[in-house]
């Protein structure tokens, strides 16, 4: 492997994988176009893709999603970007017209999750919906649109963890990536006459562990117990994930006047939350039923 890296380079020593220019962005007609958003659109309609197809299969309408999707997309990209910045306000204090450009990241996935299970719920009000149906069918499409979206992370140089020299273990240009990410301990592990550091790849081990999720999801679809369920799983899930994966980022959100990760609290809080409710629910119906 190259001691000096080019700042469009990314690299993987232990898996013998080196990518030379790999871009953030390409050109059309003269514009300027971010693979970060092209990435998180294509997830998105894959997404939607995803919900009119079980919707079809459960005899649901599939007009109902794509509606759904209308409303709940761009509201739920305005909610992310709104509790990332709520949580990085001093990053945009000096200069609030910043708040707006997010070419390069600041999407909070909690903050968009938030949103969408508000707007499913105003929405199965309105028209006289079953939200946890909504929800059910739905729940599969936002693990699809995450895992497509964290190669938008792998094109910007970001979502990365600490130092490790483990099998999956990248090399990112110091030049690539924000300062505010290197911490001491990478930097620590920085080796002289390189120009690169050397990290846990957290946005690749979130994408493997969303893979799983949504394989579980797809198969356990077919023979839930009760509605809500797959919702609960999904819920559970993917906090008990992030809850492990925040601990290892070096882009935490912090709870303000706290050293606490805002995600890997909600991660473990929601773990907690649909664990209990999913048992709740199983034992109540085992009650009754024997009733």
């Amino acid at each position: 492997m190259r001691d000096m890296m080019n700042v469009t380079d990314i690299a993987f020593p232990n898996l013998g994988i080196y990518l030379e220019n790999v871009p953030k962005s390409f050109s059309v007609f003269g514009f300027s176009i971010a693979l970060y958003g092209v990435l998180i659109g294509t997830g998105m309609l894959m997404g939607i893709l995803l919900a009119d197809r079980r919707a079809k299969a459960s005899g649901q309408n599939p007009d109902t999603y794509w509606e759904l999707a209308l409303w709940g997309i761009p509201l739920s990209v305005v909610g992310a970007r709104i509790f990332y910045v709520l949580f990085e306000w001093e990053m945009y204090r000096a200069d609030p017209i910043s708040v707006f450009h997010i070419r390069n990241g600041g999407l909070a996935i909690y903050g968009g999750v938030i949103t969408a299970a508000v707007v499913v719920a105003l929405y199965a009000k309105l028209r006289k919906q079953n939200a946890l149906q909504l929800g059910d069918t739905a729940a599969p499409s936002l693990l699809v649109g995450q895992i497509i979206g964290r190669l938008g992370n792998f094109t910007n140089r970001e979502v990365f963890g600490e130092y490790t020299d483990s099998l999956l273990a990248m090399r990112l240009p110091v030049e690539a990536v924000r300062g505010r990410d290197i911490s001491e301990n990478i930097s620590a592990h920085m080796v002289e006459g390189t120009n690169y550091i050397q990290v846990h790849p957290t946005f690749l081990y979130e994408m493997l562990w969303n893979l799983l999720i949504l394989a579980l999801l797809l198969f356990l679809g077919r023979h839930k117990r009760f509605q809500g369920e797959i919702s609960l799983l999904y819920l559970g899930g993917y906090g008990l994930g992030r809850f492990f994966l925040e601990g290892i980022r070096t882009d935490q959100l912090k709870i303000p006047g706290t050293m606490l990760p805002v995600n890997q609290i909600l991660g473990l809080a929601l773990f907690l939350l649909a664990l209990a409710a999913e048992i709740f629910v199983v034992m109540r119906k085992k009650t009754k039923g024997a009733g």
